[in-house]
C-alpha cells in the first residue's frame, strides 16, 4: 500500500479537526499543530500498517494526543525546577557592540561563527576548539582567519551605514 493509498487524503481532511481536539487537551494551538504534525509523520513512516487499520484517524489522534500529553509533562517539570531555582539574575543591558557583533557574526558559516565564538569570545586555544569541534587545527586556522575577514568587512558596512544615517 503506498502513500497515495489514502494517507494524502486522510491528512487532507483529518489535520484541521485533530488540530482542534488536541488544541482543546493543551491550550496551545502551536503546541497542539506540532503533535499532529509529528503524529501524521509516524503515520506515513508506518503507513503500510496504520493505512489498514480500521480507523487510521483514531490511531493519529491517540499519538498525537500522547505527544501532547507528553509535552505538557515536560513542560509541568521545566516549570517546577524554574519555581525551585527561583528568578534568575538580571541580565545587564546589552551593548550597541554587542548588538552589532553578533549581527556581523550572524552573516558567516556556522563552522565560521563556532571558530570564532570558541577561540575568541571563550579565549579557547586552537587546539582546544580543533578537538571541540572535531575538526584538524589547520581547519580551525583556515576558519578564523575567514570569519575574522568577515566580521572586518560586516561590521565595516555596519559602521558605513551608521555614519550615513547620522550625517
Amino acid at each position: 500500500m503506498g502513500m497515495s493509498d489514502g494517507f494524502d487524503e486522510l491528512y487532507q481532511a483529518a489535520f484541521g479537526r485533530l488540530v482542534g481536539q488536541v488544541y482543546l487537551v493543551t491550550g496551545d494551538l502551536a503546541e497542539a499543530e506540532d503533535a499532529v504534525q509529528e503524529a501524521f509523520a509516524r503515520a506515513s513512516a508506518r503507513w503500510a500498517t496504520v493505512g489498514h487499520y480500521a480507523a487510521p484517524e483514531t490511531w493519529v489522534r491517540r499519538v498525537a494526543l500522547n505527544l501532547a500529553v507528553d509535552g505538557l509533562r515536560r513542560a509541568r517539570r521545566r516549570l517546577a525546577a524554574l519555581a525551585r531555582l527561583g528568578p534568575g539574575p538580571v541580565a545587564p543591558p546589552v551593548s550597541a557592540d554587542r548588538v552589532a557583533l553578533a549581527e556581523a557574526l550572524g552573516t558567516l558559516s556556522r563552522a565560521q561563527r563556532q571558530a570564532i565564538v570558541l577561540h575568541h569570545l571563550l579565549d579557547l586555544p586552537v587546539v582546544e576548539v580543533a578537538r571541540e569541534l572535531g575538526v584538524p587545527v589547520g581547519t580551525v586556522k583556515a576558519r578564523l582567519a575567514r570569519g575574522r575577514a568577515g566580521l572586518a568587512r560586516a561590521l565595516d558596512a555596519e559602521e558605513r551605514e551608521v555614519g550615513s544615517r547620522d550625517g
